[in-house]
């Protein structure tokens, strides 16, 4: 049968985009289709943006802290309305970036809602096609949970195109994207709570890690409230939001942010016209090589499940590509040893295994952490610490975690999963040369483990 593509791509997000681009440098004939906007979360409401914040978050710290080192600086004020005008500056020319990316490469790209009527044909915009090999990346969506009130509060796609810094603001929810929001809403002036109906946020990261800024987030003055969740929210005539909490406590906010999880985007796909199934968390239930139980469809990113980061989702999207026009070349996703960042204040990172992932494995471990005040606040009445931990198989003296909370640990731990992905041992740490004076040089530095 002829086609009129090899291959459809529905979602123009990261892994969407990687796809399409390499399978037409194959030489395959490729469409691709996006109803929202090119670049998907990472570059629209996600990654890009968010660090965007983040940067702008800091500023007040350092204007701080910069008349410890000779400056005398005059009034300064901030503006939400020019910091997000020239954010969707920003994300208007990656959007540029991204459209030549894909016409460069001769894929054809589709605005709309594409949706599937079979495994082998696509409608958008009252239009079909067929092709051969269709490719599902339509990613993930925040998840509002149904409480009174609910209609209220924003998500984290939300933040980025308020109109104003809102001055009291209350965060619910203990992942990354909840401590992340908290700290750039906190570090741009708003009065800021983060709750959590959870003994600590960021479960699956290392305990020390965790606590470590807890207390550095408490000591910069952000509220925590753990082990509590919302029963209501009213929203009163002056437009402030009264939030109920379910101990009885009530918090009066202008802005309540929910960031309580993600779901995969399925919505009117068309997933009842396929065999395709979905594994009991909703997600698009695929096999080891991305394929769904409908032998021409893939799938990838976030509407997988998997390891939701953007790097992520760009291998996998080059592996379907491979898979299916390049299968010579094709080679597995490996996700051990995935380095992850979260851009609180301060900064998280970690690469490989915790210190409870690894006791509970079984294995005898080795833990070496440092605390140290960074030594760009000497000169300054600031006690932040950073903390820096490695987690060592006491048996065989190969690293099997690195953590850090401080300054710039994004930026760090990026060589520190190479070392690990190839297997680096304490001893490989101990005979590497430091580059002093550096927070990173404290990697190489720790020789005595921690009495357990």
């Amino acid at each position: 049968m002829a086609y009129d593509f090899d291959l459809y791509v529905i979602g123009a997000g990261s892994g969407g985009i990687r796809a399409a681009r390499f399978a037409a440098g194959f030489g395959a004939r490729v469409a691709i289709a996006e109803s929202h906007y090119l670049g998907g979360t990472c570059v629209n409401v996600g990654c890009i943006p968010k660090k965007l914040l983040v940067y702008s978050a800091y500023f007040a710290e350092y204007f701080e802290l910069a008349s410890s080192f000779g400056w005398s600086l005059d009034e300064v004020n901030f503006n939400w309305a020019t910091l997000i005008t020239n954010k969707n500056r920003e994300i208007n020319r990656l959007h540029g970036i991204y459209r030549n990316l894909l016409t460069n490469s001769g894929v054809i790209l589709h605005k709309g809602h594409a949706r599937l009527m079979n495994p082998h044909q696509v409608e958008l915009n009252g239009k079909l096609f067929t092709t051969k090999h269709i490719l599902i990346a339509t990613g993930s969506w925040p998840n509002i949970p149904r409480i009174p009130g609910c209609e209220y509060v924003i998500n984290s796609n939300d933040v980025f195109f308020l109109k104003e810094l809102p001055k009291r603001v209350l965060v619910v929810g203990g992942g990354y994207i909840a401590v992340e929001f908290a700290g750039i809403f906190h570090g741009l002036g708003a009065q800021t709570t983060l709750l959590y109906r959870g003994d600590l946020f960021l479960r699956g990261f290392d305990n020390s890690v965790c606590m470590h800024l807890r207390e550095e987030l408490t000591r910069r003055g952000l509220d925590l409230k753990f082990n509590v969740d919302v029963e209501r929210i009213n929203k009163q005539a002056n437009g402030s939001l009264v939030t109920t909490l379910k101990d009885g406590r009530i918090l009066e906010v202008d802005c309540v942010l929910y960031a309580t999880g993600r779901r995969p985007m399925l919505d009117n796909l068309g997933l009842e016209n396929t065999s395709i199934k979905l594994d009991q968390r909703g997600f698009v239930q695929v096999d080891n090589m991305y394929q769904t139980t409908e032998t021409s469809i893939s799938a990838i990113g976030d509407v997988i499940g998997r390891v939701q980061l953007t790097p992520v989702a760009l291998a996998e999207g080059m592996a379907v590509a491979r898979r299916l026009f390049r299968p010579k070349q094709y080679r597995p996703v490996n996700y051990a040893m995935i380095p992850t960042v979260i851009f609180s204040q301060p900064n998280i990172s970690a690469v490989g295994q915790t210190e409870e992932e690894v006791k509970n494995s079984g294995h005898k471990v080795h833990i070496f952490e440092s605390r140290f005040r960074p030594m760009n606040l000497t000169l300054t009445n600031c006690q932040e610490k950073t903390l820096m931990k490695l987690v060592v198989n006491a048996d065989t003296d190969k690293v099997l975690g690195c953590h850090m909370v401080g300054p710039n640990a994004g930026e760090i731990i990026q060589g520190l999963a190479i070392a690990l992905k190839s297997g680096a041992t304490k001893q490989h740490f101990d005979e590497t040369i430091g580059v002093h004076p550096t927070a990173a040089e404290e990697f190489v530095t720790m020789r005595t483990p921690m009495v357990a």
